[in-house]
């Protein structure tokens, strides 16, 4: 027995790629030329994944807008004035809401799962978005003949189409990513948001039957954009209790960058479902210094003091650049970042005698 190791998903866009982007929104580029400039991202990014000994790889969203918006591409029933999210150093992101109905997802992550499978024999996980965020899309007046039940209804049918399509196609692990979750808790400290939320999102997954579920996860943390966080100063152990209520067989928890891990911990002790497996964060994307093999496998062994080592894996606590645009991470910075995390995950496991 080893103690697995995966990557949560993105990774920073290299700077061709970056302006390749930028050409391709100014009409200087068309679709086909950056599809050729985003294949070669993907099969570099696979490439240098496995070139740290990754046991899982993913495509490092190079070809998604963000970890969010993906299936809205090319959805032209949208206004650009939908929610808003504020992080810690003052700037924003601001979603779409749509306008009429009926929603239907424009572009299904098992898209991008079949690309890069065709580029490596590995294992290869696919992030896809939350329903609960995309049930923020719903503007806060009613949309004539589409009611916010009739949308949610629409949505819950198109994540799970998103979520099986992945499983169909191959999928390691599908990985929901649900970082409105600790959100909701600061902008609505009751908690009846994230109730909504759970509730939402164990609609689409009790659609899917242990073994389905076993390949399913969800990851969250307090917001990763531009060297900046949304939640991070809202109490984890509020949300925690709840998140494990979610019918998923992994779980993947930021933990690098918290103040308190031990305490952290003992939450994730106290609630974790008894057939689920927690990964771990064990390396921070926004801190600038690269974490040593040893400190990693330092946070291990902690985890392990928690965890039956039998349920415990590794992740980094979040996506390096969930947004295309963000360039506040080199991809250097990175995959050294991630070389620590197998090496350090590597030496926890032989410390413990596995």
């Amino acid at each position: 027995m080893t103690i697995p190791t995966e990557p949560i998903g993105s990774l920073p866009r290299s700077s061709a790629l970056g302006q390749a982007l930028t050409a391709h929104a100014s009409g200087q580029l068309d679709d086909s030329d950056l599809a050729k400039r985003q294949e070669q991202a993907v099969a570099d990014t696979l490439a240098q994944l496995e070139g740290t000994g990754s046991p899982v790889l993913v495509d490092g969203e190079q070809g998604k807008p963000s970890f969010a918006t993906y299936p809205l591409a090319g959805l032209s029933t949208l206004s650009p004035d939908g929610a808003v999210i504020p992080f810690a150093d003052g700037h924003t992101r601001q979603l779409p809401c749509i306008t009429e109905g009926p929603f239907r997802y424009q572009v299904r992550a098992e898209t991008y799962l079949r690309a890069a499978r065709q580029l490596t024999d590995k294992p290869v996980k696919q992030a896809v978005i939350a329903p609960s965020a995309l049930s923020l899309l719903y503007p806060a007046a009613p949309i004539d003949g589409y009611s916010r039940e009739d949308f949610l209804r629409d949505l819950a049918d198109e994540a799970e189409a998103d979520i099986r399509g992945c499983l169909d196609a191959g999928a390691h692990v599908v990985q929901l990513d649900f970082t409105e979750g600790r959100l909701s808790l600061k902008l609505d400290p009751s908690g009846s948001v994230l109730d909504d939320f759970i509730a939402l999102n164990n609609e689409v997954l009790g659609r899917f039957g242990p073994e389905e579920r076993a390949r399913i996860g969800v990851h969250t943390c307090p917001g990763g954009d531009q060297d900046s966080t949304h939640s991070l100063d809202i109490d984890y152990a509020e949300l925690l209790p709840k998140l494990f209520q979610l019918k998923a067989g992994n779980f993947y928890l930021q933990l690098a960058s918290e103040a308190d891990p031990e305490r952290v911990l003992a939450v994730v002790q106290e609630h974790l479902p008894p057939t689920a497996r927690v990964f771990i964060g064990v390396t921070d994307p926004i801190d600038p210094s690269v974490e040593t093999p040893e400190q990693v496998r330092d946070r291990v062994l902690l985890a392990a003091q928690y965890i039956p080592v039998d349920r415990l894996g590794t992740c980094d606590d979040c996506g390096f650049a969930p947004f295309a645009d963000d360039a506040s991470t080199s991809r250097d910075l990175a995959f050294a970042k991630i070389d620590a995390r197998v090496k350090g995950t590597a030496l926890a496991a032989e410390a413990l005698g596995l």
